[in-house]
């Protein structure tokens, strides 16, 4: 491989295929040379957007000798296999979430690629959002103090997922844990730590046979807090909506969307916090409440004193909107992987340790909740 070339192959020529394919043409030296669909139709026409040669047949796309990393984007009970097979075949691999339906097979993929000194990841893209790094900056400075307690509520359409879907297959999707739950305990333990789930439980869809789970439930303690993280899939597509919130002594911090672009931040700050606040933000509004009070305050709470210079509202909008920020995050999640392929002692934003951690916390979930 050239040091300033990347040929990818992509893996699966649906919908977020061609979304990410058009994000990894943006980054400079990468070329898409290759797609494998079982749906030829598919694969054509993301071949054709990309100038790529077409396969149908997995085995086949692996021999492509310009191929130098596998991107796939396939349902997940594929994940597993696919990625063994391409690093087997000499490629790094980037995989869609989740690594595997199960811990052990992660834990696999990932021996497998430190002995071939290859690349593996799962696009747990999340911690490239300059939200998340903000947020991050917050909890790690405790600039509103110490965390307290938060949640995640993901009311996700579902017009899209017809009956017969893979998603609804827990054999071939996990279940929504598995397949959906594993980006935001993954970001959740980037803010806060490891955690430990300590509670989990599962709906079925009415009037379905009790075929269909649609919503699921877990508990996440850390170390100073729990965490309530939700999942419904049962929205219209107008409706569709996500919020998560961080409570800390001294306030609360609220991102809004799943690809959060939108950020409420409210609390008692002494004039040094608003300063490095000033420096992580930018075209940001404010209020400050109580405007008559001009001299230090103090407050109460957890029997201790809280001492003020302000009380205000932050609000953040992202000036990109939520899809060209998507875009970003995936230019530069394959950035990152690419320069660690260049050179090995770089130290990468996530690598296989997130998608093990991530699925094994979504494993437990689910079954804590399988068992209620």
């Amino acid at each position: 491989m050239q040091e300033n070339n990347l040929q990818i192959g992509i893996a699966g020529a649906g919908e977020f295929a061609r979304f990410a394919a058009k994000a990894f043409l943006k980054v400079p030296g990468i070329e898409i040379v290759a797609v494998a669909d079982v749906n030829e139709t598919s694969a054509q026409q993301l071949g054709s957007e990309c100038n790529a040669e077409v396969y149908v047949n997995y085995e086949m796309f692996l021999q492509d000798p310009n191929i130098h990393l596998v991107y796939i984007a396939t349902p997940p009970y594929l994940h597993f296999l696919q990625s063994k097979q391409a690093l087997l075949a000499g490629k790094h691999v980037i995989c869609e979430k989740p690594s595997a339906l199960h811990v052990n097979e992660a834990e696999e993929i990932a021996v497998l690629a430190s002995s071939l000194h290859l690349l593996y990841v799962v696009n747990l893209m999340q911690r490239y959002n300059p939200l998340y790094t903000i947020v991050k900056s917050i909890v790690n400075e405790r600039l509103l103090g110490n965390f307290l307690h938060g949640f995640f509520e993901n009311y996700a359409s579902d017009e899209n997922l017809y009956p017969d879907h893979w998603f609804w297959d827990e054999s071939k999707s996990g279940g929504i844990f598995i397949e959906h739950g594993v980006h935001f305990f993954d970001m959740f333990s980037g803010w806060l730590g490891d955690g430990k789930i300590v509670s989990a439980l599962q709906l079925r869809r009415p009037h379905d046979n009790k075929r269909i789970i649609d919503r699921v439930q877990a508990t996440v303690l850390y170390q100073n807090g729990t965490v309530n993280f939700y999942h419904g899939f049962d929205q219209p597509k107008i409706l569709d909506r996500q919020e998560m919130r961080l409570q800390f002594e001294r306030g609360e911090i609220t991102l809004y969307e799943w690809v959060p672009i939108r950020m409420k931040l409210h609390g008692l700050l002494l004039r040094s916090q608003m300063e490095k606040l000033s420096e992580l933000l930018v075209n940001f509004t404010i209020v400050h409440h109580d405007n008559f009070l001009i001299s230090r305050q103090n407050a109460k709470a957890r029997f201790n004193d809280i001492t003020f210079d302000d009380h205000i509202t932050i609000e953040y909008n992202d000036v990109l909107g939520k899809q060209n920020r998507y875009q970003e995050m995936l230019m530069a999640m394959i950035t990152d992987q690419w320069t660690w392929i260049k050179d090995q002692t770089h130290v990468r934003i996530i690598d296989h340790h997130n998608a093990i951690q991530s699925l094994k916390m979504a494993g437990e979930a689910r079954e804590i909740a399988q068992n209620i």
